[in-house]
C-alpha cells in the first residue's frame, strides 16, 4: 500500500472519530503543528527514522515530545509509529486539514497585489470570492508584486482570476499586434 492511500485512510479515521468527538478544529490545529515539526525539525526525524533506535525508545520520544497534544492525536502518532507509517504523518495531517476544510466549506485564495491588502479589503474579497469558488469562508494569503502595476491576480485551487492592470496591459498589447480590437 502506498504512503499516500495509508495516509488518506488514517486520516479519514482520525477524521470521523475527531467529529464524534467534537474536536475537528482543535485536532486541525494540532495536526498543523505535528506537520510543521515533521519537516522542520531534523534531529527528531533522524532519530524516529534511525534504524538502531528500538519502537519502545520511538514510542516513548513521541509521548514525550507531542504530550501537550490530545490524547487522539498522540494515540494516532504512536499508531503510525507501531504500524512502520511515520512516513506518513504530514500526509495524514494534510489529508485531514483537507477533509476538515471541505466538511467547513473552508477555502483558501492567493491574492497577489502591489501594496498589502487591508483587512476591509480582505474582507471583501473573502466575501465575493467564496460565493464563485463554493465556499463559507475564503483564507486570504496576501503576496506582494510590484510588477502589477495595479489591481490583483486571485488564484483559487486551479482557478486563476486575473484583473492586474499588467494582464490587461499585456491583453491590450497581444490585440495590438494581432490586429483585433
Amino acid at each position: 500500500m502506498s504512503s499516500s492511500v495509508a495516509a488518506n485512510r488514517y486520516a479519514v479515521a482520525l477524521f470521523e472519530l475527531a467529529k464524534e468527538k467534537g474536536v475537528l478544529d482543535t485536532t486541525r490545529a494540532e495536526l498543523e503543528a505535528v506537520k510543521q515539526i515533521f519537516q522542520e525539525d531534523d534531529q527528531l526525524n533522524r532519530v524516529l527514522y534511525h534504524p538502531n533506535v528500538s519502537p519502545e525508545k520511538k514510542q516513548e520520544l513521541l509521548r514525550t515530545a507531542f504530550s501537550s497534544l490530545s490524547d487522539i492525536v498522540v494515540h494516532t502518532l504512536l499508531l503510525l509509529q507501531e504500524k512502520k507509517r511515520l512516513n506518513a504523518v504530514v500526509q495524514t495531517a494534510e489529508a485531514f486539514i483537507d477533509l476538515v476544510d471541505e466538511e467547513q466549506k473552508r477555502g483558501y485564495a492567493v491574492v497577489t497585489s502591489v501594496k498589502p491588502l487591508t483587512d476591509n479589503e480582505r474582507a471583501l474579497i473573502s466575501e465575493k470570492f467564496a460565493q464563485r469558488a463554493g465556499k463559507a469562508t475564503l483564507h486570504i494569503e496576501n503576496i506582494i508584486d510590484r510588477d502589477l502595476i495595479g489591481g490583483l491576480r486571485i488564484r483559487i485551487g486551479d482557478t486563476i482570476y486575473d484583473g492586474s492592470v499588467k494582464s490587461q496591459l499585456n491583453r491590450l498589447e497581444h490585440q495590438m499586434i494581432s490586429g483585433k480590437r
